[in-house]
């Protein structure tokens, strides 16, 4: 069983890549390939404390720094990192942040057996239907990866570690483990896979990062019935910003509109017709 992504490339990106957004002024959305990262702090705070949610793609540690270092100064390390699930575009760069930064990662307890090198996701499932990226799924990687007494489960009380205001939420279903948070002042969600918006299925659409909201992605899903009821308690929230681990930045009028439908109309805009999941 393999335990890491140090040397693993994943040849695919968007025209997003490389783009980061002041999505708040403490929340700054970046997107590593096909994956967004955010970086959750005031940089014009005098202490500069910040935390990181999700680790990007493969690969990606440099960029990630840097970009780390240009918002909140020369080694100023994160308080924390948070991950929304282990899966290898949400992971893919933890180990070497972590020879750098050295700092505590949090997870739902659930999600812990895969980043600690005991279990394995399944395959990507090839046969739902969506386009090449379903396609190619299965050769994506999906073995856990093991970051050791680095990982530690996120407080049962909803606390997230490091950031006042916020409340990491269980959103079951695209793995058992998912996360994702809300700060209730300002309706703020980081979304995870929970749901996403752009159809990530399709290699056209993840490239041109089209925006259209969707359900998680269909290929490396495996509950879909915890998937909509996790839809359905984030839309239950009513967010005003939703920050999606996929595809733009969604807000206002349109995001409570779209939400809403995605909500309601689950199985027909998310859920696949076939696949090994489904039934």
């Amino acid at each position: 069983m393999e335990h890491t992504y140090e040397h693993t490339y994943i040849p695919l990106t968007t025209l997003s890549s490389g783009e980061g957004k002041e999505i708040a002024i403490d929340i700054y959305g970046y997107c590593i390939q096909i994956v967004n990262i955010c970086f959750i702090g005031n940089p014009t705070s005098r202490e500069k404390e910040w935390v990181l949610v999700d680790a990007g793609m493969p690969q990606s540690a440099d960029e990630i720094i840097r970009v780390a270092e240009e918002r909140f100064g020369a080694h100023k390390k994160p308080t924390a990192i948070i991950l929304t699930h282990g899966h290898f575009d949400h992971v893919g760069a933890i180990e070497s942040l972590l020879e750098y930064w050295d700092v505590p990662v949090y997870a739902h307890e659930l999600e812990i057996t895969y980043l600690t090198g005991k279990s394995n996701y399944p395959k990507g499932d090839s046969t739902v239907d969506g386009g090449l990226v379903s396609e190619l799924s299965p050769l994506f990687p999906n073995h856990g990866i093991d970051i050791g007494n680095h990982v530690h489960p996120l407080p049962a009380n909803g606390i997230v570690p490091g950031l006042t205001g916020w409340q990491w939420i269980h959103t079951p279903g695209h793995t058992p483990g998912h996360i994702s948070l809300f700060r209730a002042k300002d309706g703020s969600l980081i979304a995870g896979d929970a749901f996403v918006t752009v159809k990530q299925e399709s290699l056209y659409k993840l490239f041109t990062q089209e925006q259209e909201i969707s359900g998680p992605p269909k290929y490396s899903t495996t509950d879909w019935q915890a998937a909509w009821d996790s839809v359905r308690k984030l839309q239950d929230l009513h967010p005003y910003l939703a920050i999606t681990g996929h595809g733009k930045a969604m807000n206002g009028e349109e995001l409570s509109r779209e939400l809403g439908r995605l909500a309601e109309d689950f199985e027909k805009i998310a859920i696949p017709e076939e696949g090994r999941f489904v039934h």
